[in-house]
């Protein structure tokens, strides 16, 4: 238990970093029709499972169509 206490402050930072990512890339997925590579279905599967932010870097790097 001291262990985590330890890092604490470096894990709520990203915590918190990671659900404001989480929810402006669902933000994002839901407010737009057109996608560079899949659908809408997959790119919400990829980013709510894929949540340790990598669902939605890779959203961001792959799917995000250019406007």
């Amino acid at each position: 238990m001291e262990q985590i206490k330890e890092f604490l402050p470096f894990l709520v930072p990203l915590i918190i970093i990671q659900f404001i990512l989480l929810g402006y890339t669902i933000r994002h997925i839901l407010t737009h029709e057109n996608y560079r590579r899949g659908s809408r279905v997959l790119w919400l599967a990829v980013v709510i499972i894929g949540m340790q932010f990598w669902g939605a870097i890779l959203y961001f790097a792959l799917g995000k169509e250019e406007s």
